[in-house]
């Protein structure tokens, strides 16, 4: 039997052996958690109960140690775990009045804090608090939660695990829970932890490393029993389609995703992603993608992040009935909108929040992968990951018994818990900029990268654009290393070549899901006298600065009109399209024609909600790629000075006598492509430190 589906032992005794016994737990976690098939970003939890010396007194008390509210074991450190008296926690359980008043016991964890921790406590800690164990896993590995979702998952359990392993009946965490896990663990001294219906695995041992490796055997051992009792059967009752070929995928994901996010960013603007794993291809394609979407996920983090039941998209790859999908999406997604407000209204409670985001989370489409929206990207991509876990859960539950969905009252309780909507309010603000999808073009110069790095800091995500693949991608990873994997994406285009063009904007459906601001900003500089001006020259800058501008424009302009959301173009022009220099003239009337492309977008979006507005920048030497070749040389030349004074120069001749930067620019475009200009359009804005003849009129 093939071993690739089991976990490695990853512990390492030569560094273990360094470590704090505090350093020791984020080890173990980090561990557990660095692998989605043990449990998914965010969650599960891991505690240990230390000896600490307590600041007040001195002496040694039981500090429980545990994953705090809101954090990931594969990626948190020590500031993630909440830290809790256990004398303290002890005298919980005498003042719980049962399973009706469970939700006050959480306002009590605060006052067990230990050392003034500022992370709060999870709802899960009475589960960890309350197991005499020093050191305990809960996770949600694929492989036991196929088991825990099985109809019969109480008899599997015993027949995988021979004793070893318990099981507990469906509960929703809380301090019921907590005491259920005492019980059985205390009356059951012989037990290694606890599988539990529909939701997950406890593991416990007292020491460190021996409740890791428990955890990954136990895993391991389900695994291997799944492997080897599904060998030979139909997974997901065989395969219906076959999958279309990438650059098709490709094709729809772009053709759909922005027109899904138009008709679902009312309440909430939506940021996309596309998965394509072979997980995802297996299931879309499968006879059983109907049936088994319709029963909806079990693990409670499952449905948190992806609703209770996906969209599945009623395309026929065979027939490739992509136009039939498209013109049927407003009313297959009012049905869903309407399944979800019937899902609520029976299921709703006296003081339950009120009906949220009825929208769908997850869309499968057949032949093509699965799309997810969420408010960001980050939470997107997770969503997909987390069906990704919901999808080899129900391979491995239906291939050796029959997987069981969550009831939907069980799933409400949890969806609409009054402590998860509690917490949602207590989420930060959103930025001006979250939410909206931004393309800039010449992104690896120094306009392009300041711009990409003030919109990425309100927000945004950025699709970088530029001709240089090399700078392009020192300007990705830049991008990356400052606001995360998930803000930004690039791709190589020339702004001449209208195949490159419509790529380019395509990949922004792709990598997003649409399109909101559009940057136009790639460039070049020339000068010479009129008379030695070749046609070469002159149709170099038309193709760029005039040709160039208009192709991103078109093609932008239509995908921004196919989403209907609105949107915001700002052309990064020139003083020169409005006051002509000596010397320049095939620059200056591509500039020119820029800026009067800007106004006829400026006429023809604004029925659409679509603002056009232009930003005229002067003498942006710092970090500008114009201003390191043979452009400085000329206008250098054309004033009689060495390149070294060239921007002193410019300072001096400006109003206000300041240099301009990069930044400086930044600043404009970001005030046309938020809200703060919400009633600009076929605007300019001149940033030049006060440049007289250059006065708009």
């Amino acid at each position: 039997m093939s071993t690739n589906n089991l976990l490695p032992n990853l512990w390492n005794d030569a560094h273990a052996s360094l470590l704090t016994a505090p350093e020791l737990l984020q080890y173990r976690s980090n561990l557990l958690g660095s692998d989605m098939r043990v449990t998914n970003y965010g969650g599960g939890n891991t505690s240990a109960k230390l000896e600490m010396d307590d600041p007040l007194t001195g002496e040694k008390t039981t500090v429980l140690w545990v994953k705090g509210s809101g954090g990931d074991i594969g990626s948190m450190g020590l500031d993630g775990f909440s830290t809790l008296y256990m004398d303290k926690l002890n005298q919980l359980p005498n003042l719980y009045r049962g399973l009706e008043f469970e939700d006050e016991m959480v306002a009590y964890l605060p006052h067990c804090t230990f050392n003034l921790n500022a992370r709060a406590a999870s709802i899960d800690t009475p589960l960890h608090a309350y197991l005499p164990y020093n050191h305990v896993d809960h996770l949600h590995p694929d492989a036991v939660i196929a088991i825990a979702a099985s109809k019969n998952s109480r008899q599997l359990t015993q027949e995988i695990f021979n004793g070893d392993i318990g099981w507990l009946p469906w509960r929703r965490p809380g301090f019921q829970l907590g005491m259920d896990l005492h019980k059985i663990a205390t009356e059951n001294p012989h037990l290694k932890g606890v599988v539990l219906e529909s939701h997950g695995l406890f593991t416990w041992a007292n020491d460190n490393k021996e409740c890791y490796q428990l955890s990954i055997d136990i895993i391991n051992k389900a695994q291997t029993w799944l492997d080897k009792n599904s060998a030979g059967k139909a997974i997901f009752g065989g395969e219906r389609f076959s999958t279309l070929a990438d650059e098709k995928r490709q094709e729809i994901a772009s053709r759909l995703m922005p027109l899904i996010r138009g008709k679902t960013s009312e309440k909430q603007r939506q940021i996309g992603h596309f998965n394509q794993s072979d997980e995802v291809l297996q299931f879309v394609n499968s006879q059983d993608l109907n049936r088994l979407g319709k029963l909806g996920t079990s693990c409670p983090d499952h449905f948190l992040r992806t609703k209770i039941r996906p969209f599945v998209v009623a395309y026929d790859p065979e027939k490739d009935n992509l136009d039939e999908v498209i013109a049927s999406l407003d009313n297959d997604l009012a049905a869903y909108r309407e399944a979800y407000a019937g899902y609520y209204n029976r299921c709703k409670r006296d003081n339950s929040p009120a009906l949220r985001d009825p929208n769908p989370v997850i869309y499968l489409i057949p032949g093509v992968g699965m799309l997810s929206f969420a408010k960001d990207k980050a939470t997107a991509r997770i969503a997909g990951e987390f069906y990704v876990n919901a999808i080899n859960v129900m391979r491995g539950a239906d291939s050796v018994s029959e997987y069981v969905g969550l009831p939907e009252q069980e799933a409400f309780d949890i969806e609409y818990w009054l402590l998860e909507e509690a917490k949602l309010q207590r989420m930060p603000k959103p930025k001006s900029l979250a939410g909206h999808i931004a393309l800039v073009t010449g992104a690896a110069g120094g306009i392009g990268l300041a711009t990409a790095k003030r919109l990425a800091k309100e927000g945004a995500n950025i699709v970088l654009m530029d001709i240089d693949e090399d700078a392009l991608s020192i300007a990705q990873a830049t991008l990356v290393k400052k606001f995360g994997k998930d803000a930004a994406s690039s791709i190589t285009m020339d702004v001449t070549n209208e195949d490159d063009v419509v790529r380019a904007v395509k990949h922004c459906a792709v990598a997003f899901g649409g399109l909101d601001i559009v940057v136009s900003n790639a460039g070049i500089a020339s000068s010479a006298p009129l008379e030695e001006t070749s046609l070469a020259l002159w149709n170099k800058n038309q193709s760029i600065l005039s040709t160039g501008y208009f192709l991103v424009a078109r093609e932008a302009f239509t995908l921004l009109k196919q989403q209907d959301m609105g949107g915001n173009m700002v052309f990064i022009a020139s003083k020169n399209g409005l006051v002509a220099s000596a010397n320049a003239s095939a620059y200056c009337v591509a500039k020119a024609a820029e800026i009067q492309l800007a106004r006829c977008v400026a006429l023809e979006g604004a029925p659409l909600g679509i603002r056009s507005n232009v930003v005229n920048p002067d003498a942006v030497l710092r970090g500008s790629k114009i201003w390191t070749g043979k452009w400085k040389e000329e206008r250098a030349s054309a004033y009689k000075l060495s390149t070294d004074d060239l921007e002193e120069h410019y300072r001096q001749r400006s109003m206000l006598k300041l240099n301009v930067f990069p930044e400086d620019i930044a600043e404009a475009i970001y005030f046309f492509a938020s809200d703060a200009s919400s009633k600009s359009t076929g605007n300019i804005l001149n940033v030049d430190a006060g440049h007289a003849p250059s006065f708009t009129r």
